[in-house]
């Protein structure tokens, strides 16, 4: 799974990065910073199956029944008006985030950065015009590739060598749009019986808006929330959005791995190591974060995290084992992964993850929670823990 990691120059979006990843990147007050994406591993919580069935096996990924999921995310280049058109990085960052399949735009709730990016006072720049600037270079480009392809996908409705949804879904097959999501939009606008040689441009732009709001679902990080002079602003904001501090994120997570408090990502607050001694600096920059809590419940980049993946995309944990008794695989290791599903995902979905020679040989599957057998097409649900049987193993 990739995340993609949104939003104009200069407003934390590395530092959301390396608060998310633990991975240190360059990050400065300046257009640009970020030239090439950096990639890196972050991590959605969930409650562990070792919960279920009352075990214990701490690992580096299961912290007091706790387990953490590790997925892609990627923060590509600066973003500027005009993106679509080629100007500043634009279509290397458009070009970097097609795949993802849920997009955080990282905006500067404080307002402390102009529409290109450059340090103004805080409070006088309307982070409402970021949101808009940034859906509305991705509706252009998604528009763009419609409107130079549009004669030619009608001639070949008229020639009967293609169906509207499938004339369309071939130019969006790059950003990973399926058929079947082109199908839905084109339903739900009433498009479908409407010939398309009268669509006009309005159509084109309404449906490539509906298009990217289904197939690219977009989290707001209303990042530097500690700073604003107003957090009602959130409430004019129409996505999903979340206040949040990457660089208080980041502040603790090093203060942590330093030994100098106790924080796991998400809690809404920290304590200090008993018998620890802080130098006056450090104290200092903590009892700043004690201010930040103050004002939002969380730092928000763990919620934001989860709030991509398990609202937004509605994706589901899963738990695949090879011994349906001892919950291990063949070295003995006690749950030993975890897999992202769709929701609606089946149980020969999971062996197809697992490995191609598995779903081939795919026989059935056991449900360790009920120790029932299941069939290739049953559902799976949110935490389930499950043995595949096939007539073919791996390597």
């Amino acid at each position: 799974m990739q995340i993609g990691l949104l939003g104009k120059a200069n407003v934390g979006k590395s530092t959301f990065f390396s608060a998310a990843t633990e991975t240190p990147v360059a990050t400065g007050n300046f257009p640009f910073t970020t030239i090439e994406p950096n990639v890196g591993v972050a991590y959605v919580k969930a409650d562990c199956a070792c919960k279920h069935f009352e075990i214990k096996h701490e690992n580096e990924l299961c912290v007091n029944g706790t387990r953490f999921i590790p997925v892609r995310l990627i923060d590509v280049a600066g973003l500027v008006p005009g993106a679509h058109e080629g100007k500043g990085l634009g279509n290397q960052f458009l070009d970097d985030a097609r795949q993802a399949e849920v997009l955080i735009h990282v905006v500067d709730i404080a307002g402390t950065t102009d529409i290109q990016g450059q340090p103004v006072p805080v409070g006088t720049h309307d982070p409402l015009e970021d949101v808009v600037f940034v859906q509305d270079e991705f509706d252009q480009w998604f528009a763009d590739i419609l409107k130079r392809e549009w004669d030619k996908i009608t001639r070949e409705i008229d020639q009967k060598r293609a169906k509207l949804t499938d004339g369309i879904a071939k130019r969006f097959s790059g950003l990973g749009i399926k058929d079947f999501q082109v199908q839905e939009i084109l339903q739900k606008l009433g498009f479908m019986a409407k010939n398309p040689k009268e669509w006009v441009d309005d159509d084109i732009e309404t449906f490539v808006k509906e298009l990217r709001r289904s197939t690219k679902p977009m989290i707001i990080a209303a990042n530097k929330a500690d700073l604003c002079q107003d957090l009602d602003i959130i409430k004019k904001i129409t996505d999903n959005v979340i206040p949040c501090s990457a660089e208080t994120e980041l502040l603790l997570r090093k203060a942590s791995k330093a030994g100098i408090v106790n924080y796991s990502s998400g809690d809404e607050g920290f304590t200090p190591v008993e018998g620890k001694e802080i130098p006056l600096p450090q104290q200092k920059a903590l009892d700043l974060v004690k201010s930040v809590f103050s004002k939002i419940n969380s730092t928000g980049i763990q919620k934001i995290l989860n709030t991509a993946v398990f609202d937004s995309l509605k994706y589901i944990v899963v738990y695949p084992v090879e011994d349906e008794t001892k919950l291990t695989n063949k070295d003995g290791v006690i749950l030993p992964d975890t897999k992202l599903v769709p929701q609606d995902s089946t149980a020969k979905d999971l062996a197809g993850l697992i490995h191609a020679d598995i779903a081939k040989g795919f026989l059935h599957a056991i449900d360790c929670k009920t120790k029932q057998r299941i069939s290739g097409d049953q559902k799976l649900k949110n935490g389930d823990v499950i043995k595949i049987v096939s007539t073919l193993s791996r390597g």
